[in-house]
């Protein structure tokens, strides 16, 4: 395979689950602005969701201060931020149609209906159901396109590509989205484990399709170090950090053998996932769990870095 169709097809599953993560962070801080002051609703939701996008400067260049507003145009509709919704949607078009034929027709013609339906949204119409709604039609795109890729693919080394995209953005996302918590403090009158904990560890697992989960798994009350427990350490959680390394492990080695080489990018995922198996979720915790997303964000770009530099460019 030529290099540009591996990364075409890497960069539009990158880019349309990191369309999905956006719509994730925007209805998490939707959900999050609808508590009353009294409960503890500040208005530092939005700018949560600005920082943990990971656009921050950008934002604060054009708005002075987020709110629903000014966070959802940013985040969603602004075509010259290149991690909003829109701009998320119109390079994974792009890089579909470059390989249009290494993808079959229903991921094809879902990717573009997509990209069609998108203009009928209004970003000056966008404010509570509204922006609710569009925010679940953005993510049953992602999901559209996924199970189109799982149900029609052939197991080649185009799928392969298409789903390490999918693992490293995820890892990515998976931790930015378990650190928003750590960019929305409690107020001081509120307790760790106290209702407004409760209902914010509990909006971060509805936002990762991961509440149900949760209560099979630990059959407990949402407490913070399990939620970091399953969405850091359980294989059985596929947003999980491990189930993503383990799935990137996986790709690349399908690669490594089809093409009859390996190379950093397998190394250094081994030894992500080598140093995950060796985690506990108790160690984690008392070294911070802040501490332990930075470094696991920084780990993840690496391995991008090392994906681009051994089969994409």
């Amino acid at each position: 395979m030529l290099s540009r169709t591996a990364d075409s097809l890497y960069w539009t599953a990158r880019y349309l689950e990191r369309a999905d993560f956006v719509a994730r962070i925007l209805d998490a801080a939707l959900r999050f602005g609808s508590l009353p002051s009294t409960y503890g609703g500040s208005g530092e939701e939005w700018e949560s969701a600005v920082a943990v996008a990971g656009n921050a400067s950008a934002f604060h260049a054009r708005y002075e201060h987020a709110d629903e507003r000014s966070a959802c145009r940013f985040l969603a509709f602004d075509p010259e931020n290149p991690s909003s919704i829109r701009a998320c949607l119109r390079a994974a078009r792009a890089n579909a149609r470059a390989v249009r034929t290494a993808l079959t027709l229903e991921m094809w013609e879902g990717i573009n209906s997509a990209w069609n339906e998108l203009q009928r949204f209004e970003p000056d119409h966008m404010s509570g159901e509204a922006l609710a709604g569009f925010l679940e039609w953005v993510k049953g795109v992602s999901l559209m396109f996924d199970g189109g890729a799982y149900r029609t693919m052939l197991r080649n080394d185009a799928y392969w590509f298409l789903r390490l995209g999918v693992a490293v953005e995820r890892a990515d996302n998976t931790a930015r989205i378990l650190d928003v918590k750590y960019h929305l403090l409690l107020p001081e009158r509120e307790p760790v484990g106290g209702g407004l904990d409760y209902f914010q560890w509990s909006t971060i697992l509805r936002e990762v399709s991961a509440l149900t989960a949760f209560h099979w798994v630990y059959r407990d009350g949402v407490r913070p170090w399990l939620v970091a427990d399953l969405l850091i350490l359980n294989r059985q959680m596929p947003r999980s950090l491990a189930s993503c390394y383990d799935e990137a492990v996986r790709r690349l080695d399908q690669l490594a053998d089809y093409y009859g080489r390996r190379g950093p990018a397998q190394r250094l995922a081994g030894a992500i996932k080598a140093k995950l198996e060796s985690q506990r979720i108790d160690d984690i915790f008392q070294s911070g769990l802040h501490e332990f997303i930075t470094a696991s964000l920084r780990d993840n770009a690496q391995l991008g870095f090392a994906i681009s530099d051994q089969y994409l460019s």
